[in-house]
């Protein structure tokens, strides 16, 4: 058995899950079909976990869904989902609460990062659309079909350090479009959805977690620029951001979708495997939370902004 005291940058998923028996319990991963997504699957489903992942298209999560099998002897499920689009939503959460089934754990992995300035096909701004408002309804049309008791994991970022939430301005209209700022907005919105759905689901038993994962190469960065990526090389060289395996990068979602020693801390901001100091200490950046991502009256602002929004009070 694994010290689970000793966790930290390099712990992996597998180690996360050491000793943890989830067979039986149903796992809703978004955006699973590549990345720390489908690390997350696999490492779950070798556990017992009955996996399901959302993915753009079937056809798309085809391989994810082999490999899995093929390592864990798990068929993991494939539903179609498109955050970006409320319509495909719906569907997708008419058919998840049609099936009956509760789910112990969700895991809201899915995003972009620094893409160009777009609109969803609802009009929303792209990174504020897909990250935050797209998971925000998914979840609340969702909610029926959590387990009392279970968890919820919204992916943050250490990018929420670049931006708050600019609740006059969410959509750029007044200050012009920056792909960081936005994705940074984006990511406190994360960490401040985690805030006040853990307020809304404690009565039930549920926790809510947001996580930092670290820096890792995956197809998140695919926006990037070559400007863009030399921009980071420094930082990356000379230990500003210290890089992670897939592996390690899954980990830390693992341990708030799983580990019991955080039971009771719903709501907090979670890296490396452990609980975040909240802090805006610049040298710790990839550790610690800032404050304004883990303020409660703006998880209620944002709350009330993004039900409006998506036209859905969360029962």
């Amino acid at each position: 058995m694994i010290n689970r005291t000793a966790f930290g940058p390099k712990t992996t998923a597998d180690e996360v899950l050491d000793g943890i028996d989830m067979t039986g319990q149903r796992v809703l991963i978004t955006g699973g079909t590549s990345g720390l997504g489908a690390e997350t699957a696999r490492a779950m489903a070798a556990r017992g976990a009955d996996v399901t992942i959302t993915a753009r298209s079937a056809r798309k999560a085809a391989d994810v869904v082999a490999d899995i099998k093929t390592q864990t002897g798990k068929t993991v499920a494939v539903e179609e989902l498109e955050l970006g689009s409320m319509a495909s939503i719906r569907a997708f959460a008419e058919r998840v609460n049609a099936g009956g089934e509760k789910i112990d754990v969700l895991i809201n992995n899915a995003g972009i990062m620094a893409c160009p300035q777009g609109q969803t096909e609802d009009g929303f701004e792209t990174q504020f659309g897909t990250n935050h408002l797209g998971h925000f309804l998914m979840t609340a049309l969702v909610a029926q079909s959590l387990k009392d008791g279970g968890r919820v994991v919204a992916l943050s970022s250490s990018a929420h350090q670049m931006s708050d939430v600019l609740f006059d301005d969410i959509d750029f209209a007044k200050s012009g479009y920056n792909q960081w700022v936005s994705y940074g907005q984006s990511k406190t919105a994360n960490a401040l959805f985690a805030i006040g759905l853990n307020k809304r689901l404690a009565a039930r038993g549920i926790e809510v977690f947001s996580v930092h994962p670290g820096a890792i190469q995956t197809g998140l960065g695919r926006h990037l620029s070559f400007v863009d990526i030399l921009k980071f090389l420094p930082r990356i060289l000379f230990g500003g951001i210290a890089m992670k395996s897939v592996q390690a990068g899954a980990a830390t979602q693992c341990y708030a979708a799983t580990a019991p020693e955080i039971k009771g801390q719903g709501g907090r901001f979670l890296a490396n495997c452990g609980i975040a100091p909240i802090s805006q200490e610049r040298v710790r950046k990839d550790s610690v939370v800032w404050p304004y991502a883990q303020n409660a009256d703006a998880a209620e602002r944002l709350w009330t902004i993004s039900e409006e929004m998506v036209g859905h009070q969360f029962a």
